[in-house]
Formats: structure tokens, sequence, C-alpha cells
């Protein structure tokens, strides 16, 4: 395996203001979905195909751990791979140390398959990931009988010693993370009786949609008050399935703003899916004026998915609800320059759980979006942005993406709609998620 990690140089980059964007694109696959079809691929017994697969470090990542765990992965084409899995209990002893680079997903669900095999894995990561905290991945894994030692704080590296037969467990989430969630439903698969999760917020439901896709016991009950009840039958037999990854919502969100700012664009996004757990940035933008038609709406493995046609608008600013959080929470940094170039106020609040990311996104964009011009203060749960009502940010400054995609990719944004150039001081991180995005950019400009 080659070393898919992002350079250690430096890679700075200016962005200046855009012609209209104009044009058809296909944007990379989900990156949520690809790491869960990855994995359940190698829990079964059989060989699993998988199109649309994202390619991107982060993905590489668990594909490189899944192999070190004993599956064979192989890339038969250009996001089409094939999957021999080892079957539920059969991971094997890593010989060594498994990198995980950049990606908190990865490690997270990767620490709840892990939790209920006889095996040791010694997790390690980049300098970004080893600054996150792995706490909440933890406790309920540790009641399970996982015996994990993590470096001081809850951080990487982390020695995760499984117990097989694991403890079945019913685990009420403290806070809305999908990670947590689909790390104790990985843990249940190998485990003895019935394990649930009781989630008081809905969070994204991939793991749910593909466990069942894969021939788990998986039945999923809501109560009167919308908390819902996921139970998983553990020792599971999962069958080999083929599957088509729809293109990544989150990535489709830099060229929704894109195109909603950037004065006279008409861009169509080909196959997003628009999992309602995922398509919270849509309906806010819609909610501030922006023209987004959904096109060819269909379903493609189990998830929903259609094509979107996005026009400039002028955007007016609102109060977010903070109850649309979870399905939108990587989409924050991009919303917050739609929210730069609005008229009025935005007023975003409930997400503390941004200080925690790849970076405290919150601070940093803040801290972006102050240098570029922008009218913003930072508050303890959100930002609150004067947009310009159109108008061109006055740009002419150098951001720091502290190693975090999305910010990388939200300032190339906004450099767009900028009188001066916005310059990101390294976009190597853009990779971890969506390796070709300034090509699809440079496409919708010529």
């Amino acid at each position: 395996m080659t070393d898919d990690s992002p350079s250690q140089h430096p890679s700075p980059r200016a962005f200046s203001a855009s012609v209209p964007l104009k044009g058809r694109i296909a944007i990379p696959g989900d990156k949520s979905i690809s790491h869960r079809a990855l994995m359940l691929s190698a829990l079964a017994v059989g060989t699993s195909r998988v199109t649309g697969l994202l390619e991107g470090h982060d993905v590489l990542a668990t594909a490189a751990a899944m192999r070190a765990m004993g599956a064979s992965i192989e890339r038969t084409g250009d996001g089409e791979w094939e999957i021999d899995g080892v079957g539920v209990g059969g991971l094997l002893q890593p010989r060594e140390a498994v990198d995980m680079g950049n990606s908190g997903t990865s490690t997270r669900l990767l620490m709840g398959l892990v939790a209920s095999h006889p095996i040791t894995v010694t997790f390690t990561g980049d300098a970004s990931l080893s600054g996150r905290p792995m706490g909440r991945v933890i406790d309920p894994l540790s009641q399970m009988g996982a015996d994990i030692t993590a470096s001081p704080g809850g951080l990487l590296p982390l020695m995760v010693r499984g117990l097989a037969p694991a403890i079945p467990l019913a685990y009420r989430l403290p806070m809305a993370s999908a990670q947590v969630k689909s790390a104790v439903l990985l843990a249940g698969l190998n485990t003895p009786g019935i394990t649930e999760v009781i989630e008081p917020v809905p969070t994204r439901d991939h793991s749910e949609r593909m466990l069942r896709g894969f021939g788990a016991d998986l039945t999923v009950e809501t109560d009167a008050d919308g908390t819902r009840h996921i139970r998983l039958r553990g020792e599971a037999e999962l069958r080999p399935q083929t599957i088509t990854v729809p293109g990544d919502p989150s990535s489709a969100a830099f060229f929704i703003v894109a195109a909603l700012v950037v004065p006279g664009s008409d861009v169509v996004i080909a196959n997003v899916g628009l999992n309602p757990t995922r398509a919270g940035l849509v309906e806010v933008l819609q909610a501030m004026g922006g023209s987004i038609e959904l096109q060819n709406a269909r379903e493609v493995g189990g998830e929903p998915v259609a094509d979107l046609r996005v026009r400039h608008s002028n955007l007016k600013g609102i109060a977010v609800d903070p109850a649309i959080a979870p399905s939108m929470i990587d989409e924050y940094p991009i919303l917050f320059v739609a929210a730069a170039l609005a008229e009025g106020r935005t007023v975003t609040t409930g997400l503390d759980e941004l200080r925690v990311k790849e970076s405290d996104r919150l601070a940093v964009m803040a801290a972006g979006l102050a240098a570029i011009g922008a009218r913003v203060e930072e508050s303890a749960d959100g930002l609150v942005i004067d947009g310009s009502g159109g108008d061109p940010l006055p740009g002419g400054a150098m951001v720091a993406g502290h190693l975090d995609h999305r910010i990388c990719m939200s300032f190339a944004i906004a450099g767009l709609v900028s009188k001066a150039p916005v310059e990101i001081d390294d976009m190597a991180p853009v990779a971890t998620s969506f390796p070709n995005f300034e090509a699809l950019l440079g496409g919708l400009q010529s």
C-alpha cells in the first residue's frame, strides 16, 4: 500500500473572482457510505462489488485498515472495487499499528468493529486526527467489554483490545452522533443477543440502511417523542452485496453555494444523495431564497438521489433552527460563506459539535471570514453573520485552513465572490474527501 496521506509540503492556492459557473458536474461518491460499504463488505462472506466509491485519502485509509485485518480488497476500475470478506467474527490481528490518516469517521467506526473481536489494534493518525477526542466512543465500547488505552485526553494513538464474546448493551446517546451510534452497532454485529442504541435526536442513518441491506437483523422503532430505538441482533451473517454509492451531499454543498452566490451561474449537480438525515443544507438554503430544483428524483441502493439544478439567487439571512444541525453538521462552514453574502443577518446556534471536528470550525471560520472582510461574531455555540447583500467581499487575505478540508474548500468558494483574491495556506488536505475539487470548479468556469 502506498502512502496515501496528504503531502507534508503545504500547497497554497489563491482563488479569485469568477465568471458565471455553467454546466453539469458529477461529484465524488458519498464519503460516509463509502466507509460503510468497505467495512460491511469486509465482514460479509463472499465477494461484494462497489461502484462510485470515493477514492479520497480517508476512504483509502479504511480500505487499508480492512486489508490489514484480513479482507481482500481490490480496485478494478475508476471508483469500482471488489471486496472478499472474512465474515463477522473473522477479523485478523493486524501486524502493525493502523494509520487512519485524517479520518475520524473510520477511526471511530473501526474501534467499534474491533471492540467485539478477539484482536488488539493500535490506531494512529495525523496531527489533526490525533487532536480529536475519542472519549465519546471509548465510553460505550468499554461498557461492552473492550479494553481501550488512549493517549491523555482520550486521544490517538490508542489501543483497542477487543472482547469476544462482548457484552450486549442498551446505550442512550448523550449527544447527536452518527459515529457513536454506528460504532456501537458495528460492535453489536459480533456480540450475542440484542445491542440497542437509543437516539433522542435523529442522525444520519446510513449504517442502519446498509446493515439491513447486508442482511443484519435490525429494527428501528420511534417513540411518540421522536426518540429512536435501534436494535441489532448480534452474531450476524452478512451477505455480499452490489452497491452503487450516490454522490456526496457534503461535497455537493460547495458547488451548490458557489452557484447560488456567483452572479449569472446555472449549474446541474448530478446524482446527489438526499438522505433526509443529510439534506439539511438544501432546506436551509431554500429558506434563504436559494433556487435549488430537484430533478429526476429516484432511489439508488436504498438511498434517495436526485440531480440538483442551482441558479444564482439573492439570498436572505435567517435564524437557522438548531434542530436541523445533525442533518447538515459538516455543511456549516460553507453555509457561513453563503450567509456572508446574503442580505441581512444569519444566526446559527447549537453547534458545539463544530468545535471538535478536524479543526474548531466555529473559531476558524470566524477568523477567516473576518480576515476577508465579512461581518461575523462568534458565540459559544454558533456564529452571527451580517451579510453583504450580494456585494463581493473585500478578500485580499491569506486564510489558515488548519489542515481541515472543509475549511479550505469553503474559503475557495468565498474567493470566487471577493474583490481581491483569497489565498488558502494549504489546499493539500482537500484530497482527503474531494480529490478533483479544483478540476470540477475549473470546468464550470470554462
